[in-house]
């Protein structure tokens, strides 16, 4: 990279981050090709994990398959969370926002839902690291269980340190099942959150919503969404059919 620069390592201090020329990249190529055939090194190739790839537009999709053809290309681990979508950029729709011929190239592999006994280990782990492992009271942690299964594991992450700041506030040594209630009742997940927009829309300033369409009417009614009263130790259902 130094020897790429005419300012040579000087350039580093100089703030210079100018692009490797092709040249250059070739004769490194050919030494690393040679050495590979020799048998003088071992070439191991790298990762490269993306996530979120469907944010990606046709000239990265390119780009990423061009690369995939090189002899040097890394291990390419991509991730995404969305079903048929447009590509970015593009009117053309594909299976997680991918364009076909690169789709065709991967091994997708398939996931499951997390069951409430994983859902259960994941929440433990994540008490451990925020140290309040022992404090989590089994009651607190099984409705906390419960609350990721009906909404979302991130959501009822957020909910622990939430609630460890409630029990220290009130001078408790552990995390009980009011400190998750009361934290439940604080902060609404996204179904609560659309629930509540649908329905207070008209006292915003600005709104894209039909005040007239049949969500609207139907979240006005409560029938959209996650009951916003929090749970108890034998609730209802959270989410209404």
């Amino acid at each position: 990279v130094i020897n790429s620069r005419q300012q040579g390592f000087l350039a580093l201090f100089a703030g210079d981050t100018g692009e490797i020329s092709q040249e250059i990249r070739n004769q490194i190529d050919a030494k690393v090709a040679e050495w590979t055939d020799e048998g003088r090194a071992t070439l191991v190739p790298g990762v490269l994990f993306i996530d979120e790839v469907h944010i990606l537009d046709m000239e990265c999709f390119s780009f990423l398959n061009r690369a995939l053809e090189s002899d040097y290309a890394p291990v390419l681990v991509i991730a995404t969370n969305r079903g048929v979508a447009k590509i970015r950029g593009t009117d053309y729709e594909s299976p997680h926002g991918i364009p076909l011929d690169l789709l065709d190239r991967l091994m997708i592999i398939s996931t499951q839902p997390y069951s409430n006994e994983e859902i259960g280990q994941i929440l433990q782990v994540r008490c451990r690291e925020e140290e309040v492992e022992d404090a989590m009271e089994p009651s607190a942690m099984e409705l906390l269980t419960r609350i990721a299964s009906e909404t979302s594991l991130r959501y009822a992450m957020h909910l622990i340190v939430t609630a460890q700041l409630v029990a220290k506030k009130q001078k408790r040594p552990n995390i009980t099942l009011q400190d998750i209630e009361r934290c439940f009742s604080l902060f609404v997940d996204v179904h609560r959150s659309t629930q509540l927009l649908l329905k207070y829309q008209k006292e915003f300033m600005f709104n894209e919503v039909d005040t007239n369409s049949g969500e609207t009417k139907r979240a006005e009614e409560g029938d959209i969404g996650v009951k916003a009263e929090a749970p108890s130790s034998k609730p209802e259902p959270m989410v209404e059919s």
